[in-house]
């Protein structure tokens, strides 16, 4: 969805994509509010910004080709050997899905820190991300060498579709030491494929022994927005926009998982029935960028990263690729044989083909090869653990559950969060973590929570680790999740390239949990096992007093409490409305609720170190 300028300033550029959904809520349809937002997690982006990036140059100019579709790429930032640090921009392959070959370059309003280039007023723009190239030698050039640089553009992506008003830029170098605007793309009225743009240097002020070129990105700099993104960028000689193509092929989309239901899960779950937890074969896709078909041979293997166990082969000759087409690759695999002594497994799924692409001097093969990697260890996944976006439950004390299924009895030791920022850094804030029981086909019981605070990870995609005190027996099907306690959300990562968990997601923002429709991607949250479970385990752990701290339930006329310490109690009605507050005296341990309504009421409280949360029934 498209957000037009007074359309940010009425939401106060606080959201991207609202997800809203129909919940029934003591039998009255309430409006969900379950969204999703752009988020700050290129806030661990390397490098820095620096006023003396000129000196960061390298010593001698590059000569030509100057060739980069950023495949060449391992880190999350540009490849210095072509490109100067501190530029902000984000080297992925899961924030588009028709890009020209495998890696692209996100512009958005992000600096290479990761933070808004702007936190003062949320409103302003200017330029944000600035990719600049390492110095070319381009002297002796004329214009008769037809010295062309081609690139690849889009808008939007999965990211946010760039307004009016937001551009992106390419400009020379000079020799008098000036940077000239030479092309520029409006956001207006673009699409979001992407584009092969052609643009001449005969300008003899641009043939000198240290020409660069920048792309430069205008827009909102107080977050990720009005997204842009940049590939296969190439400078040359005896260059013809009648002739646009290259001899190459080149692989692009991610490596579909190997298993079924899940992008990883744990291996002693794995191997209660491997055959129904694998896949029946992987997949991705090749490119064919020449004006005529292309014949190759494609391989895959699947390799234990580890050790160098080779687990599948699958050789296709003969395949061909029609001009400018893309094309599908496939492979057929069966379920991996584990040795019986390890717990766990690091697999890398790997297609590569051979070709003979050519450009002299410029090395084309490193598209030519794709990896995923694939972890049966100790926990479940939904998301190939890149967050595109974040998630949200705009309501306090409204809940989040993603639902999950152990092929056998186990215990779960906790959960594993990606815990990302939206406008704002709330680490220290406080939410509680949950696992559900299932009943109907729909999370029932808490059978464990434990109260958290937000903390962000170390690196980009990180994840937050959320222990139980002991780990929780689970039967089968269970659900984890959070309960927002606070005004404030919290923001969990969302994958938008992987669907396996988009119709495992529930929500309860009173008395009833609704199953999630609209989400088109899969939430971020890990649950993983805990020490080998010990004996046969018969069914859930019950909701016992850890759980129960206000009592009895229903409660007439009078609620106690088991805890001496509690220092502070709210009292909500399911509509996230506080009806009664009370800062309990040294000792106190019951309160009237005669004046309350016989209804449903969530009890919150506090011991200045722990919050409880707790469902009550008042009764008259």
């Amino acid at each position: 969805m498209r957000i037009n300028r007074s359309s940010k300033k009425f939401f106060t550029h606080r959201i991207f994509i609202w997800v809203c959904v129909l919940a029934m809520v003591q039998s009255q349809v309430a409006l969900a509010q379950l969204r999703i937002v752009p988020i700050d997690q290129a806030r661990y982006g390397e490098g820095s910004e620096e006023a003396g990036v000129e000196n960061l140059r390298t010593q001698a100019s590059l000569n030509l080709p100057f060739f980069d579709d950023f495949s060449t790429t391992k880190t999350l930032s540009p490849n210095m050997r072509y490109w100067l640090p501190g530029s902000g921009v984000y080297i992925n392959n899961t924030l588009t899905n028709s890009h020209p070959s495998v890696n692209v370059a996100t512009f958005d309003g992000l600096n290479a820190n990761g933070f808004p280039y702007n936190l003062v007023n949320p409103l302003t723009q200017g330029y944000t991300d600035t990719l600049t190239s390492q110095p070319i030698n381009l002297n002796g050039k004329a214009a008769a060498d037809s010295v062309y640089l081609s690139f690849y553009w889009a808008a939007k992506g999965l990211g946010e579709l760039p307004d009016s008003s937001d551009y992106l830029q390419l400009e020379f170098f000079s020799k008098t030491q000036e940077w000239v605007p030479v092309w520029t793309q409006q956001g207006y009225k673009v699409d979001t494929l992407f584009h092969q743009q052609f643009v001449a240097i005969k300008d003899p002020s641009y043939l000198h022994d240290a020409f660069q070129f920048r792309f430069r990105s205008y827009g909102r700099s107080s977050g990720p927005y009005d997204t842009w993104h940049l590939d296969y960028v190439y400078l040359n000689t005896k260059r013809s926009v009648k002739q646009p193509y290259l001899f190459d092929v080149a692989m692009r989309k991610p490596v579909s998982n190997i298993l079924k239901k899940y992008t990883a899960m744990p291996l002693r779950q794995y191997r209660v029935s491997p055959a129904a937890a694998t896949a029946d074969s992987v997949k991705t896709d090749i490119v064919n960028h020449f004006n005529n078909f292309n014949v190759l041979t494609s391989t895959y293997t699947l390799t234990d990263a580890q050790r160098g166990t080779e687990f599948a082969r699958v050789v296709q000759r003969s395949i061909v690729v029609q001009a400018l087409k893309s094309q599908p690759l496939r492979a057929k695999i069966a379920p991996v044989n584990a040795a019986a002594q390890l717990d766990s497994l690091h697999l890398i799924s790997k297609f590569f083909v051979a070709t003979t692409d050519t450009i002299p001097g410029a090395n084309l093969k490193t598209n030519d090869t794709i990896t995923a990697r694939v972890a049966l260890t100790d926990y479940f996944a939904y998301d190939d653990g890149s967050a595109e976006y974040g998630v949200q439950v705009n309501q306090k004390l409204g809940r989040v559950a993603v639902r999950y299924v152990l092929a056998k009895a186990d215990t779960i030791g906790g959960l594993r969060m990606s815990m990302v920022s939206f406008n704002k850094d709330i680490s220290g804030q406080g939410f509680t973590i949950q696992i559900y029981n299932s009943k109907g086909g729909k999370p029932d019981q808490v059978i464990a929570q434990r109260s958290v605070a937000v903390r962000y990870p170390a690196a980009r995609d990180g994840f937050i680790d959320y222990a139980f005190a002991v780990p929780v027996a689970v039967a089968d099907t269970f659900y984890v999740g959070w309960l927002q306690i606070n005004d404030q959300p919290v923001t969990v990562g969302f994958d938008r390239n992987s669907f396996l968990g988009s119709s495992a997601v529930y929500y309860n923002l009173g008395t009833e949990w609704a199953k999630e429709t609209s989400l088109k991607g899969s939430i971020m949250i890990r649950p993983y096992l805990g020490k080998k479970a010990q004996g046969i385990i018969t069914g859930n752990e019950p909701a016992d007093a850890v759980n129960a701290i206000f009592y009895p339930n229903p409660a007439r006329g009078e609620v106690r409490w088991n805890n001496r310490s509690l220092k502070k109690i709210e009292v909500y009605s399911t509509g996230g409305n506080l009806v009664h507050a009370l800062e309990p005296v040294r000792n106190q341990q019951s309160a009237t609720v005669e004046h309350l309504n016989q209804g449903i009421y969530i009890f919150k409280a506090t011991d200045g170190k722990r919050s409880f949360v707790q469902k009550m029934l008042i009764s008259k």
